[in-house]
């Protein structure tokens, strides 16, 4: 099984964006956490950001035919980010979105999910740990 990981605009800045919304962990932390989470399960993850939506689409369309699964934390491309959902919802993998914050006590712009509906969950307000509960939530979901 092959999960991809997609974190979306400024998710590199993770460790110095904001630590009362987003905590103190790094992006690269983040990945090892999950990469050594995946390993536990007997999966693969492949993970990706960029500040881009191009770049993201690009990456779902490419490697979308090999994966089982998507996380994907879409950042602001959230609630905008049209072409982005219409590659998840194209890719037609099981995807559960990912926010470090509780977008849902936040702003009200911050509280719609233009991405949501193509997705088979979304996890917010958990921190990076709503990363390995996407994890695992891909991988039960896999084996039933």
């Amino acid at each position: 099984m092959k999960i991809l990981v997609i974190h979306g605009p400024n998710l590199n800045m993770l460790g110095k964006r904001d630590p009362a919304h987003y905590g103190t962990k790094t992006l690269e932390e983040i990945n090892s956490a999950l990469r050594e989470r995946a390993k536990a399960l007997g999966v693969e993850i492949e993970a990706f950001q960029s500040n881009h939506e191009g770049s993201l689409i690009d990456f779902i369309q490419e490697h979308a035919p090999g994966a089982d699964g998507i996380i994907i934390n879409p950042g602001a491309l959230t609630h905008y980010g049209l072409s982005l959902r219409d590659a998840l919802a194209d890719a037609q993998l099981p995807a559960i979105e990912v926010h470090l914050s509780n977008i849902h006590a936040r702003e009200d712009f911050r509280r719609k999910s233009v991405i949501a509906p193509v997705t088979k969950g979304q996890i917010s307000g958990q921190g990076w740990q709503g990363y390995i509960a996407a994890l695992e939530m891909l991988c039960a979901r896999d084996r039933r």
